[in-house]
C-alpha cells in the first residue's frame, strides 16, 4: 500500500492527462505527486517530456518551451509541474 500523499483533484487530472498522452499502464493515484517526473521517479525520458507539454499546450493553453531555464523545476514532480499549470493556464 501506498503512503504517497493524496492527489488534488487538479493533479489527479493531470496525473490521468499524463498517463492518457504516454500510453501508461497505471491509475492517477498511482503517480506520487512529489517523486520526479524525468529519470528516477516516474522513469520518463526527455521524449515523454515532449509529449507532456504538447498534450498540455493544447489542454490548458500552457506554453511549456524546451530551453526554459526553469523546466528542470516544472518537471520536478507531478505536483510541481501541476502548480506551474495552474499559474499560467489559459483555458
Amino acid at each position: 500500500m501506498s503512503t504517497a500523499t493524496a492527489l488534488t483533484d487538479h493533479e489527479t487530472k493531470l496525473a490521468a492527462l499524463i498517463i492518457e498522452a504516454l500510453n501508461l499502464e497505471m491509475a492517477p493515484q498511482e503517480i506520487d505527486p512529489g517523486a520526479p517526473l524525468y529519470r528516477e521517479g516516474l522513469g520518463l525520458d526527455s521524449i515523454d517530456i515532449l509529449e507532456i507539454a504538447l498534450v498540455i499546450s493544447k489542454t490548458y493553453g500552457v506554453q511549456l518551451k524546451a530551453d526554459d531555464t526553469d523546466n528542470v523545476r516544472i518537471f520536478g514532480s507531478l505536483r510541481s509541474l501541476n502548480d506551474h499549470v495552474q499559474q499560467h493556464r489559459a483555458k
